[in-house]
């Protein structure tokens, strides 16, 4: 009898805790309790504040839970990467105004222009952009992966192509789509097949600009970084059901709600369960107004303006187009080649899927396997 095989899950999804699947009322509830009791543990707290929707309601219920049980102030602070809407920029203005908190401004010490142009730009996802960085820089020929597919002893190989490859570990990964023992790991976030046919597109269509997420690096970590040395607790609004890099787990945040970071300091995710249902719940039920950006130019998220991540990258720069056209000039500038590369993509993608649906509708027809 043959074995099934038991698929792999990510620990997002085996080590959910009980309020996570609450409805919204009791689990905003949860979110407050642990609030308090973090908050309490670790008053000297630096929130992080980016004018979005999560950030609304994260500073709403902090907010709502330090009035409740009388906790400190603790700091808030924005990172301006200089490609910000002025709609956010306001936004912030008026939050800071509502809540009667200073929220810091902090930019910068390289600009995303300058790191765009000296480390690449962003394609499809965080771990996309890392994975295909690490191939370009490396050399690494994308002919390994048919080398480990086809290999009988799977593990023998993948300590083959290391040896082979020295220092070259998470790309060999991400291109053979295992992990570092060799087992194979297909489905999840840290692969190139994470998108599909991508491994085919980039071997036929290399591209022709340098792939790199480190933007982000120097616009809004390493900003931050410097921001919350000092503090005892770093809080922040990520979501589980954002995706991409927010929904993998870390070395230092193993509850990935809360937990210590590498440095000593506590961080926590309020947030991290909070589903885009609960989320609708909470603005409806207290009555929280967005920034323009999503009240009047119609976005449904905003991040980085124009940043390549998203799929809907340049359908919301027209959006975004009427009201503030110099932002939107801007992120062409910077992240034209990504766009239109990503657009080449979508069409290769979409061609390959319809011509593997045409051969199976003849498979079933002539009954021959393609």
């Amino acid at each position: 009898m043959e074995m099934i095989k038991e698929e792999y899950k990510s620990r997002v999804y085996t080590d959910r805790p009980d309020y996570a699947d609450f409805d919204a009322p009791e689990k905003f509830q949860a979110i407050q309790s642990i609030i308090a009791k973090r908050l309490s543990e670790h008053p000297h707290a630096i929130c992080s504040y980016s004018g979005g929707a999560d950030s609304d309601i994260m500073i709403d219920i902090i907010e709502r839970t330090r009035e409740l049980f009388e906790l400190p102030p603790i700091a808030y602070v924005f990172f301006n990467t200089g490609l910000e809407m002025q709609a956010i920029k306001d936004h912030v203005k008026t939050t800071s105004e509502k809540y009667g908190v200073f929220i810091k401004e902090c930019g910068p010490k390289v600009n995303i222009v300058t790191a765009s142009r000296t480390y690449g730009i962003p394609f499809v996802s965080k771990i996309m952009s890392a994975g295909l960085e690490g191939w370009q820089k490396k050399g690494i020929p994308l002919s390994i992966a048919e080398e480990y597919e086809q290999a009988e002893d799977k593990r023998a190989k993948r300590l083959e192509l290391k040896e082979r490859y020295p220092k070259c570990e998470s790309t060999i990964n991400f291109l053979c789509c295992c992990n570092s023992s060799g087992e194979p790991r297909p489905n999840i976030q840290l692969v190139i097949n994470s998108s599909k046919y991508m491994r085919d597109f980039i071997g036929e269509y290399p591209p022709d600009f340098q792939i790199s997420a480190s933007c982000c690096d120097w616009c809004k970590k390493r900003v931050a970084h410097e921001a919350q040395k000092g503090y005892d607790m770093i809080i922040t609004g990520e979501r589980r059901a954002e995706g991409g890099m927010r929904s993998v787990p870390r070395k230092d945040n193993t509850a990935l709600c809360f937990g210590e970071t590498a440095s000593g300091q506590f961080r926590l995710r309020p947030l991290y369960y909070v589903t885009d249902k609960d989320k609708a719940w909470y603005k409806d039920y207290y009555g929280i107004k967005y920034s323009d950006a999503y009240e009047v130019y119609g976005l449904t998220r905003t991040g980085c303006c124009g940043c390549p991540i998203s799929h809907k990258a340049v359908e919301d720069l027209e959006k975004i187009r009427p009201y503030e056209p110099n932002v939107v000039k801007a992120a062409w500038n910077i992240f034209g080649k990504s766009y239109e590369y990503r657009a080449k993509y979508n069409e290769y993608k979409c061609k390959r899927m319809e011509k593997e649906k045409e051969e199976r509708k003849r498979s079933s027809i002539t009954g021959v396997t393609p």
